[in-house]
């Protein structure tokens, strides 16, 4: 992903907190319903085809793999599993895929039972579109936890069943005292080639307030710009990976700016992404929609909620409370009650 930095120096008054704004959708229910997913989530994984190794494909991905099979959730016995993980390959053919499945529903009745609504895969390219009837039911009933955000619109993400994982964070970024508050920063590495995206960056370009880098920074001075800078601006859907969750913690407020609606976002059925980000549409202005999300306080009170949130994008080994592991799984536990296909009896 190429990271194209930019800062603008904003000379913009800091505004007393008045109420801090929860970034949970139900906070009077999330940690209950947590520490009960703790308890209570078992899952039976298959046996694989082949050993997946997600490595080379997405660090997050191979870190919630290792993590799952490693966890407490995981259950020999398939008769108290509420969900069931399927371990396929990073990149598999349709063909392999559908044979699995065949092999998976021949040898156990779980599959049959559901049709697949509480199985899940962990895909990186998602699966396209297939008339077989294997890989029908896995599209159209399993759960999806995709390692790419965002997706290619071509409907593979279904929100109120797929999930998303975040980002791997940097690991190596020291945690410094905020002392300067005038910047406003865009980073993500890749190169864009999008006119729409291109006449954005040429415009901040003209802008004295802006300053941008082609290059990635050094870990210490990402560290310093992320703590100096009010606001992080994203181009969700020009790249892979948004670490999204860097700018949360170093009080960064994210600005995702997209031509088309995002539904694809890490815990998006957890957090109440409009009080940790700002979205701007391409094409409108940018430093007007920063502005007036600055009104009444709003950057403060964003900034204080993303903070909360950062912790659920963390990656920890071993995985730790609340932590972008344990918060995937709470996700997955949701939808332990998602729709059921019932099989028909032939007559």
């Amino acid at each position: 992903m190429a990271v194209q930095l930019i800062i603008l120096f904003l000379h913009l008054s800091l505004l007393p907190i008045s109420a801090i704004t929860t970034p949970y959708l139900s906070p009077s229910t999330f940690h209950p319903n947590y520490h009960q997913m703790l308890q209570t989530l078992k899952i039976y994984a298959y046996n694989p085809p082949q050993n997946p190794n997600f490595s080379t494909t997405s660090a997050a991905a191979a870190a919630f793999h290792a993590a799952l099979l490693r966890s407490p959730f995981i259950t020999t016995d398939p008769n108290l599993a509420h969900l069931f993980y399927l371990p396929l390959l990073p990149s598999p053919s349709p063909r392999s895929v559908s044979r699995y499945i065949r092999t998976v529903r021949s040898d156990l009745p779980f599959w049959n039972r559901t049709l697949g609504a509480d199985h899940f895969i962990l895909t990186c390219d998602g699966l396209g579109f297939e008339s077989d009837r294997n890989l029908v039911e896995l599209k159209k009933n399993s759960v999806h936890v995709t390692c790419s955000s965002p997706l290619p619109v071509d409907g593979r993400f279904v929100p109120h069943k797929d999930l998303a994982l975040p980002a791997f964070a940097s690991p190596d970024l020291p945690l410094l005292n905020r002392t300067v508050e005038r910047f406003l920063a865009y980073h993500g590495y890749g190169g864009f080639n999008d006119p729409e995206i291109l006449t954005v960056l040429n415009k901040l370009r003209r802008d004295p307030e802006f300053l941008i880098e082609s290059e990635p920074s050094h870990p210490f001075d990402r560290a310093r710009r992320l703590s100096e800078s009010r606001f992080c601006l994203f181009f969700y859907g020009a790249g892979r990976d948004l670490t999204v969750g860097d700018a949360l913690r170093f009080g960064c407020v994210p600005v995702l700016i997209s031509s088309r609606p995002i539904v694809d976002l890490p815990f998006y059925d957890v957090i109440r992404w409009s009080e940790i980000a700002v979205f701007v549409r391409l094409g409108e202005d940018v430093k007007r929609a920063i502005e007036e999300a600055c009104v009444g306080g709003g950057h403060v009170r964003m900034r204080e909620a993303g903070v909360t949130a950062s912790v659920h994008f963390r990656w920890n080994e071993p995985p730790e409370h609340f932590d972008a592991f344990n918060m995937v799984m709470y996700q997955l536990w949701l939808r332990r009650h998602t729709i059921r296909y019932a099989r028909r009896n032939s007559s």
